[in-house]
């Protein structure tokens, strides 16, 4: 983080600006625009959108820290936004700029109370993996071991607060956020919360011996690395290197290696969910590893959703629900899990139109390169998009969604072709029929 970056004052008046400029923006559209016909209003409204959403990615961008840490998680709610600021937020996601090793090296020392060469025989000075938060840099402990060692940078925690207020501040303004006002309180305490437990390491510390212990009981092809509690602390963070290759490389294995990684990964994200009721909910490739003995590696468990047993149920209940076509039961679920606007509004040849295609990777034999749902998805959007208002995004339903969604496209990008159902049916059993 440059030094004008992290000083609070100049980072409040970046947002601050920022967050005026949207206003006036808002306001000339709307006096501009004010005579027009509503396809011009609504042109005119979607390049302001366009305008806003690129104004916010390149001000967070640009700050890195706390500020580029709220932007990358407003991206994974972007159903709470126009497509056009979700889709200029979603580049903050990408791989952002390395700090310089020295603040790096002083920041290790502050945290271990200790010279960095005494902590690590060896500590590499580029790191091989930088994000909005922190930096991973490979390094050798004393005794022989091959670590990994996450670094928060420094200041980051404390900016977080006054960062996501000025972003709340200018997404609200003039309906920029889709969604109603106690909608939006939740919304925004959940990104609270999701940013303060990716802030503190030791959170992140607990959920690794978590799921590594959950995940050794059921499957030793789940390989989760190992905490070292004493080089480990609030921002600083010490695990076993576990080496795999990537996505892209593990594309280009045999099928049946490629199917048992796709399986895993499932299975995996449906125990989390309906066994342990924690989910590693950030789906993204890199958080992955593989080995051609099917063996998939997780490597950040910043981001972790628990769910609790009355929210499980509903989903289990959905699911059967959908499996059975049971509208109004599914109507009811949705109510529940507070994802359903107004009921008896959605036609109900498109909802089993939809059901089709969302149920089909996981109950028919599935080819994830050909991607079939996501295509008739597609279409099937255009005929649905005038009752999209009768859906709601939910803080309870968001990031189980955005995994789930995450993981098919891990499974597209591994070129799975495979019959998903006896997994399926496992993590979540059919209701018998009478």
């Amino acid at each position: 983080m440059s030094k004008n970056a992290s000083t609070p004052g100049r980072r409040f008046m970046k947002l601050a600006s920022m967050t005026a400029s949207i206003a006036t923006k808002t306001v000339s559209n709307s006096i501009r625009n004010f005579n027009a016909d509503e396809d011009k209003k609504n042109e005119a409204r979607s390049q302001l959108f366009q305008d806003i959403g690129l104004q916010i990615a390149d001000t967070l961008g640009e700050m890195k820290g706390a500020a580029m840490k709220v932007g990358q998680i407003a991206s994974q709610y972007k159903d709470i936004f126009p497509p056009e600021v979700a889709s200029a937020i979603a580049k903050l996601q990408r791989q952002a700029p390395a700090m310089p090793f020295a603040e790096i090296k002083q920041q290790v020392e502050s945290e271990l109370r200790q010279p960095i060469n005494k902590a690590f025989t060896h500590f590499e000075e580029q790191p091989f993996a930088a994000a909005s938060i922190g930096q991973v840099h490979k390094a050798i402990l004393p005794n022989g071991t091959p670590v990994v060692v996450k670094v928060q940078y420094p200041g980051v925690d404390t900016a977080c607060e006054s960062d996501l207020k000025q972003v709340r501040l200018a997404l609200r303004l003039m309906g920029v956020l889709k969604v109603d006002k106690k909608l939006q309180d939740r919304l925004f305490q959940e990104i609270q919360h999701s940013l303060h437990e990716e802030l503190n390491y030791e959170i992140e510390a607990q959920n690794f011996e978590v799921f590594r212990t959950f995940h050794q009981s059921l499957d030793s092809k789940i390989i989760i690395p190992k905490v070292f509690p004493e080089h480990s602390t609030r921002r600083v963070l010490t695990l076993s290197f576990e080496q795999g290759e990537s996505i892209e490389t593990a594309s280009t294995w045999d099928l049946t290696i490629r199917n048992d990684i796709g399986r895993r990964l499932i299975q995996a994200l449906g125990q989390q969910m309906f066994f342990l009721k924690r989910f590693h909910c950030d789906p993204h490739p890199g958080n992955f590893a593989f080995r051609e003995n099917g063996s998939v590696i997780i490597y950040d468990f910043g981001g972790v959703k628990t769910l609790s047993t009355d929210i499980i149920t509903h989903f289990k209940s959905l699911v059967n629900a959908a499996r059975q076509q049971d509208i109004p039961r599914i109507e009811d679920e949705l109510t529940a899990l507070d994802a359903l606007a107004e009921k008896n509004k959605f036609p109900e040849d498109l909802y089993q139109q939809w059901l089709e295609v969302l149920l089909r990777p996981l109950t028919t034999p599935y080819d994830f390169a050909e991607n079939s749902a996501h295509h008739d998805g597609m279409k099937l959007v255009k005929k649905s998009f005038k009752y999209w208002d009768v859906f709601k995004p939910s803080p309870d339903t968001l990031m189980v969604n955005r995994t789930i969604s995450g993981q098919y496209w891990n499974l597209i990008h591994l070129k799975v072709n495979d019959d998903l159902n006896d997994v399926f049916e496992s993590l979540v059993p059919s209701e018998q029929l009478n």
